[in-house]
Formats: C-alpha cells, sequence, structure tokens
C-alpha cells in the first residue's frame, strides 16, 4: 500500500508531500491540473524512463520518493536475491533526477537499477491507464486472465519448463541432423585425412627435434672443427688440464705448510675432476660427429611430411595437427554413430513432447473450468453496470504446443440482442471496453493479491448511473483491505471515494505551481457541487452533492 509520496521540483510541482490511506480514495481536479504529472512522477518510481525535461525549470534536481506498507506481501525472497535490505513491513523508493539527464533510483537507501525498480513496482503498484484498456485485445492477456482465475501459476511453471526443454532439444536434434548431412558430404574426403593422420604416428615434441637434428647436420665442419680445436686446448701439452693440473700439484705441495690453503687445494681439485670430464666427452664426440646422408635423407623425408600436412590442415604444430586429428575421429565416430544418435534424440524429443502435451492438457481443463466462473461472473457485473442484454463468452480452441499451452483463446462479446458474439476488439466501445477492464479487474481482485490500483479516468465514455456503479465496484474492491485510488471527472465516482483528493494549479505572477491536498468534508461538498454544475456552483449542485456523499456512507 503506498502510504506517502514526496515530490520536489518535477515538472509543475515544486513541492508535494501528501499521506494516502487503506480503502478506496478519489482525485479530482480539472484538466491540466496536473494529476498526469503525479502519475508521471510515480511512473518513474515504477522504474520508468526518464527525461531530464521533467526537472522543473531552474532546477538542478529533481526528487520522487514513496514509502510503502509492504507486511501483507511476501517480497522477502525477491529483497534476497537482489541484496537489499528489507525494512520491518516498510520499503521507500526513490528517484532523483538531474537537470543534465543522470537519474539515479534508491531502494530503502541502497542504489538500484531502473530494472530492479521495475520488478518491484509491478509488485507495489498496478496504474491502470486509458491505453491499458488495449490489452483486452491481445490474446496473451485474455489467457492470462484464465490462469489467474484457474489458479495455474506451478502448472504454468511446469508446463513452460518442459515445453521449453522439448524446443531445446529439437532445436538440437536439426542441428544434429544438419551436422551429419554437411558430414557426409564430405565424409570420403574427412575418412582419408584422418587416415593421413593417423599414418604419420606424430609425437609431440617431433617437430623440434628434427629441426634441431636438420641444423646441426648442416653445420657438421663446423661443429666437427670447434670440438677438434676445443680438445686441443683442454687436452694437449702445455693445455688448459696440464697447467691445471700442475698449478693443483704446486699447491698440494704446500698445504702441510700453510694450512690456510688447504681449502682451495680441495676446490682445485674438485675443478680438476669435472674439467678431465667435461675434456673426455668433448674428445668422444669430436671422434663421434660425422655427416650420416641417408639418416639425414630420413629427417629431410619426415620434416617434408610435417610442413606439407600442416599447410593442408592451415596448422602450424604437430600439437595443432593431434587436435585436428582428433576432431576428425570424433566427426567420423559420429557419423558411424549417427543413426544412434539421432534415434536416442527423438525418444528424448518425443518423450519430453508427451510430457509437455499432457501438462497443456490440464492447462486447458481447469483453464475451461474457470471460463464458466468468469463468464457468470462477468456477465452478472456488466448487468449491473447498465448492459442488461450483454453476453460475455470465452472461446477456447486447441492449436499447436506454444509457450503458453496448447489454447487459443477469445473473449466473445456481445452488448445487445440479436447481436452476434464477435471478438471484444471488433465489436465493443471504448466505454464497454472501460466497463470489462474494470470487471476483469474486480474479479481478479478478489482472487489474488494484487497492488495498489491506480484508475487514471477508467470513468471514460461513461456518466451517470453507470459511473455510480463502477465507483461501487472500486469501493468493494477497496474495502476488501486493499488500496483503490481513482482519478476522475465524475461527481457520482468522486462521492464515493473514502478519501478525496484534489490536485489544482496555482499562478504567481513568476510561476504556476501544481498542489494536491487532501479535502475536508465540506470542501468536499464544494468540489462535487463544482463538477455537478461547473465553476458556478450554486445551491442546488451543493444539495446534490451533500445527497451524493450522503448516499457513498
Amino acid at each position: 500500500m503506498l502510504k506517502h509520496l514526496y515530490i520536489k521540483n518535477y515538472a509543475l510541482i515544486e513541492q508535494l508531500d501528501i499521506d494516502f490511506e487503506t480503502g478506496f480514495s478519489v482525485i479530482t481536479g480539472e484538466t491540466g491540473a496536473g494529476k498526469s504529472i503525479i502519475l508521471g512522477a510515480i511512473g518513474l518510481l515504477l522504474g520508468q524512463r526518464a527525461d531530464s525535461k521533467a526537472v522543473k525549470t531552474g532546477c538542478q534536481k529533481c526528487t520522487i520518493e514513496a514509502q510503502f506498507d509492504i507486511s501483507r506481501y511476501s517480497l522477502n525472497e525477491w529483497f534476497d536475491e537482489n541484496e537489499l535490505d528489507i525494512e520491518e513491513g516498510e520499503c521507500i523508493i526513490r528517484r532523483e533526477l538531474t537537470a543534465t539527464g543522470k537519474s539515479r533510483g534508491f531502494i530503502n537507501d541502497t542504489p538500484v537499477t531502473v530494472q530492479q525498480m521495475k520488478e518491484l513496482g509491478e509488485m507495489l503498484v498496478d496504474i491502470h491507464s486509458q491505453h491499458q484498456n488495449l490489452l483486452l485485445q491481445k490474446t496473451d492477456f485474455q489467457l492470462s486472465i484464465l490462469d489467474i482465475i484457474a489458479d495455474n501459476e506451478q502448472l504454468r511453471s511446469d508446463y513452460q519448463k518442459t515445453f521449453t526443454e522439448y524446443k531445446k532439444n529439437v532445436k538440437e536434434l536439426e542441428e544434429l541432423k544438419q551436422m551429419l548431412t554437411d558430414s557426409r558430404e564430405k565424409e570420403d574426403l574427412m575418412r582419408f585425412q584422418l587416415e593421413e593422420l593417423t599414418a604419420a604416428n606424430f609425437t609431440d615434441g617431433e617437430q623440434e627435434e628434427l629441426e634441431q637434428e636438420q641444423e646441426a647436420a648442416t653445420h657438421t665442419e663446423d661443429i666437427k672443427t670447434a670440438l677438434y680445436e676445443a680438445d686441443n686446448m683442454l687436452n694437449g701439452e702445455g693445455a688448459t688440464l696440464d697447467l691445471l693440473r700442475q698449478a693443483n700439484s704446486k699447491l698440494s705441495s704446500v698445504t702441510s705448510l700453510y694450512a690456510k690453503i688447504e681449502p682451495l687445494s680441495e676446490r682445485m681439485e674438485s675443478a680438476l675432476i669435472e674439467l678431465k670430464d667435461i675434456a673426455s666427452e668433448v674428445a668422444r664426440e669430436a671422434e663421434n660427429i660425422d655427416f650420416n646422408p641417408e639418416r639425414m635423407a630420413v629427417v629431410e623425408e619426415r620434416l617434408d611430411m610435417i610442413y606439407t600436412l600442416q599447410r593442408k590442415h592451415h596448422k602450424n604444430t604437430i600439437t595443432e595437427l593431434l587436435q585436428e586429428q582428433e576432431h576428425l575421429s570424433e566427426i567420423i565416430s559420429g557419423i558411424d554413430n549417427s543413426d544412434e544418435a539421432i534415434k536416442d534424440k527423438e525418444q528424448l524429443c518425443q518423450k519430453l513432447l508427451d510430457a509437455a502435451s499432457k501438462l497443456a492438457e490440464k492447462l486447458s481443463q481447469t483453464r475451461k473450468k474457470a471460463s464458466a466462473k468468469i463468464e457468470k461472473d462477468i456477465c452478472k457485473r456488466l448487468e449491473a453496470l447498465g448492459m442488461p442484454n450483454v453476453d460475455f463468452q470465452i472461446k477456447i480452441e486447441h492449436g499447436d504446443l506454444t509457450s503458453t499451452g496448447k489454447d487459443v483463446v477469445s473473449f466473445m462479446f456481445s452488448a445487445n440482442k440479436g447481436m452476434a458474439l464477435r471478438p471484444v476488439a471488433q465489436v465493443a466501445s471504448g466505454g464497454e471496453i472501460a466497463r470489462l477492464m474494470l470487471s476483469l479487474k474486480a474479479l481478479i481482485s478478489a482472487t489474488v493479491k494484487l497492488p495498489t490500483i491506480i484508475f487514471d479516468e477508467i470513468d471514460t465514455g461513461v456518466s451517470g448511473k453507470i459511473a455510480e456503479k463502477m465507483a461501487e465496484i472500486m469501493k468493494e474492491m477497496g474495502n476488501s483491505g486493499r488500496q483503490v485510488i481513482s482519478i476522475t471527472h465524475l461527481p457520482q465516482i468522486a462521492a464515493l471515494g473514502t478519501y478525496h483528493y484534489k490536485v489544482e494549479k496555482h499562478d504567481t505572477k513568476e510561476i504556476t505551481t501544481t498542489i494536491m491536498r487532501q479535502l475536508s468534508n465540506e470542501e468536499r461538498i464544494d468540489e462535487i457541487a463544482q463538477m455537478l454544475s461547473g465553476s458556478d456552483i450554486t445551491d442546488a449542485a451543493k444539495t446534490n452533492a451533500k445527497e451524493l456523499l450522503k448516499r457513498s456512507k
């Protein structure tokens, strides 16, 4: 329930600070007074698109804030999912808009996205404007009415999950068939490529080793010369090792005389042993190295094959060729097992289709049962709203499975005797659709917990007793513990409100501002009298206003 609304520097509103009550309230005011401005401000709190032009001229920022009593709504799960704090039974939504176009939203003083404001707003406020009557022409809206009355939320959720899974697997089946069709067109080529790669028997790192061996063979003479020269430098008379032996001998000869030199002698001995080992290996390599034409031919042949296959498959390494080999193997395996794979997928699709069909049938049965209740209730309400010859039926036809089931729903309507039933959108006038929408909302409100409902001139196209009956329906909705607010130009509706608010303009020399205030009993008499007689309030109008207010109690 909307408890309090605060607006500052929005459009023509300099500052608005007003409380709201539960039950049925009405808002009146002359055309252009600013009722739509207030609705626009509330719309911003509900996540509607912001426009910097809405900031009052000359101001840097506008603020709209609303306090809601949410004690009757189970919103803890939503607040937990969005990691938002929730006050005990209370929620404050705030929207700030700057003249430069920046917009910020807050829920309980925590910054939130516009989408989060929209999600929460849909659970707190339902603004029924004239254009919303067009929803009645949409089949998905008509179907949702049936499901609300049938209490199909869980059944419809189960169906949608099953249907979504069915469509997903049907798509995968089609993709599998297409992939196999494409693969079979290239099957011979892929089998040849797989055999070629398999026969190559590649191993990781092989290419690098072969290329190193090829590089070494190309420079055999250079390597051999270097090894022989190194061998001579290490092992020749008067060469490195010979000098090191002599140096080590000198050190060893004085260790007994000069103890501090002993560690150096030991280190020299160790280095000499290591260098002897190195010298032996250098000598051995110098003797072994030789150019082998036959081995070189094998290496070059193997590398040629590697390079050829890399170019053919657009790869750079043996690792990538091995990955391509595995990929081709999987495709060929899929082709070889395609009949079984398709059969398994087809069986799964059929299983899901059967499950979805059963749930769709259950949905259809509950909707058929609910349609009888809706038809009876709506006809009764419309008769009370001045349509004694109305006929309203819900036509349910079966079609292909969709995300909502197999039912195609049409609201069929006839307002007069002798007029054949036809879809609502084709035959109902604006006033008739307004009355039908009000009846549907009243029916829904008796079934589920609707949020605060704001009717924006739902009385368009009606007057007199019909308007009074519409007001009685809205008052009945409010009396059941809900908050219903009607913006109206009709005195019959204004008189039935438990609370009455007026929107009006105030002009000064500099600016025009919009204000909104709650009327006292005396002020209500004058307001309703003015609605009855115009700007000049007559005594008769006042008497009629008092009578309307008296009857409303």
